[in-house]
């Protein structure tokens, strides 16, 4: 949105909004309980990605699955097919989102994702494995993009980077409970030759129970009020954002809210009306074809272009930091590092969830008062530093490491402060980033896309793991330094600040402030027409009074 108009209504709205961080989850409470409700898609998430790093070094399973448990390569592809899902998962859900609701898309992700869960639980040979962590990774993909969408459309400016970092605090924990899940049940029949299938069923089996939860909950939960002004229910919207804000509809901050997501919207069917006056009958074949342009203007358009470079790329470097390396294989890590037995290797694996669990709760309650630039650069720098100490720990003393046992912990430390990093940086950080970017005309499409990049790498890093380990030992380390330190520099050059500002505002963030003059034109008559230029930021005498009302 362009124009000095706009401008005082943006400042008129942050005049009326409440505190960020802490202060302000309580006083929005509402939105506060609905996306951390929301925000049991990312402990399926989580619980999902670190039940199976403990599965798979548990005597029952690598009998029951032979090679497939055991050879580098096919180890790899157990873990990694998961992501393949997700990421076709997601390709699928930018359609889903826009077309079903942002709600209904998670409440179909919950079905297919147990189904997955089911088909794994009563797995008797590896191609059951495959197969149901193909379908299970669809279900997680899905969540992984539907609900920080969900949590940020509903969010105000001052606290969405608060609650959309929530899933990454529940991925966060549910990687914490997985890991001690695992680290309980692996001793059900014992820990040798007569542990019982339990072990590693039970940690699977208990999926389900979060999923149920959610698919039956969520459809309690309103709609997206963006997404409820994009099919013309307006009523519904001003009904959502009014509960949603505990605020009468006739309040200023709630109309204003209200009428920028319209005047956004009214703009953007404008552009396409003029841009593609064909396809504007309301057709399967005509929504279709514009489906289609929609996605091509993620590539065509200069700004959008941008836009998704950023998302794709933040994601790119996310995975390339070696995240999902210790996350999925940190039994055999720990192993390598010195840490011997199957328990001991499990037991440091569990304290990974706890420090990154942690280290995430920082980020939900300050992530809107510091920003997304400073903690992704800080954490980027961090995890670089963390790997290249534990490369250099391994190279030393790699052959030796019995008769040097402290560096071995020294080293396990050093991936803790990693995980730490992590958590409270690029985990909850870059999810925020590509949920905020986007116009709401591609919203849905575009958070697909920087998603898929998210499970592609995902996949890559899960597949090429163990046979880095084996070929390049503690060059491994050095490799995903690098890359954590190139991520770094990326969102210190590359990416603007976005905190404090609405998903509306975000064209003038990334450059679309300077729309031809018609554009313009186009946005200040909308503004006008439908009345959000009437709550152009008051005088100065207002602004005290005001003040002194809040006081």
């Amino acid at each position: 949105m362009a124009g000095g108009g706009v401008v005082q209504t943006a400042t008129r709205r942050r005049q009326l909004a409440g505190a960020s961080g802490w202060a302000g989850l309580v006083h929005n409470r509402k939105i506060f309980a609905i996306a951390v409700f929301a925000s049991l898609g990312g402990l399926l998430y989580g619980y999902n990605q670190g039940v199976f790093s403990g599965v798979l070094g548990m005597n029952n399973f690598i009998t029951k699955m032979g090679k497939d448990a055991t050879d580098s390569n096919l180890k790899g592809w157990l873990v990694a097919v998961l992501e393949l899902g997700a990421w076709f998962g997601v390709l699928l859900t930018g359609y889903a989102a826009d077309k079903l609701s942002r709600k209904y898309t998670i409440v179909l992700a919950v079905v297919v994702f147990c189904v997955g869960v089911i088909v794994q639980t009563c797995a008797q040979h590896p191609s059951s494995i495959y197969a149901g962590r193909f379908v299970t990774g669809i279900g997680v993909g899905s969540l992984s993009m539907a609900v920080p969408l969900y949590n940020a459309e509903l969010a105000p400016p001052e606290v969405r980077g608060s609650l959309v970092a929530l899933q990454q605090l529940a991925i966060t924990f549910g990687i914490m409970i997985s890991f001690w899940i695992d680290y309980g049940t692996n001793y059900i029949g014992g820990t040798g030759t007569t542990q019982s299938q339990a072990a590693w069923r039970v940690p699977l089996a208990l999926q389900l129970v979060p999923a149920l939860v959610l698919g039956v909950g969520i459809l309690f939960m309103p709609f997206s009020p963006r997404w409820l002004i994009n099919q013309g229910r307006d009523e519904e919207a001003l009904a959502v954002l009014s509960r949603a804000r505990d605020m009468p509809q006739d309040s200023d901050l709630v109309q204003i809210e209200f009428l920028e997501i319209k005047a956004q919207h009214i703009f953007e069917q404008e552009v396409a009306a003029a841009k593609f006056p064909l396809y504007q009958d309301g057709s399967w074949s005509s929504n279709f074809k514009l489906g289609v342009f929609d996605y091509l203007s993620l590539l065509t358009t200069r700004t959008l272009f941008f836009r998704t470079a950023v998302g794709t790329l933040t994601m790119f470097f996310q995975q390339w930091t070696g995240v999902n390396a210790i996350l999925y294989y940190a039994p055999s890590i720990f192993q390598s590092l010195g840490l011997t037995g199957n328990t001991v290797s499990l037991l440091a694996t569990g304290v990974v969830g706890i420090v990154m669990f942690l280290a995430t709760i920082p980020a939900v309650i300050w992530v809107d008062n510091a920003g997304r630039k400073p903690i992704l650069v800080s954490g980027a720098f961090i995890m670089a530093a963390c790997h290249l100490i534990v490369a250099v720990l391994t190279g030393l003393f790699h052959d030796s490491w019995p008769s040097h046992s402290n560096a071995g912990w020294a080293a396990c430390a050093f991936v803790w402060i990693f995980a730490m990093a992590f958590g409270y940086s690029w985990g909850p950080c870059a999810w925020i980033l590509v949920a905020e970017i986007w116009p709401l005309s591609v919203r849905g499409k575009g958070i697909s896309i920087a998603a898929s990049s998210n499970w592609m790498n995902n996949f890559i890093v899960g597949q090429v793991t163990p046979t880095m380990m084996d070929k390049l030992g503690f060059g491994t380390f050095v490799f995903f330094g690098a890359f954590s330190f190139v991520g770094g520099l990326f969102i210190l050059f590359f990416v603007p600040e976005t905190k404090g500002l609405s998903l509306e505002e975000m064209d003038e963030v990334f450059g679309a402030q300077g729309l031809a003059a018609a554009d313009q034109e186009r946005q200040e008559a909308i503004n006008k027409r439908i009345g959000l230029n009437a709550y152009d930021a008051p005088s100065e005498i207002h602004d005290d009074e005001h003040n002194d009302e809040k006081a």
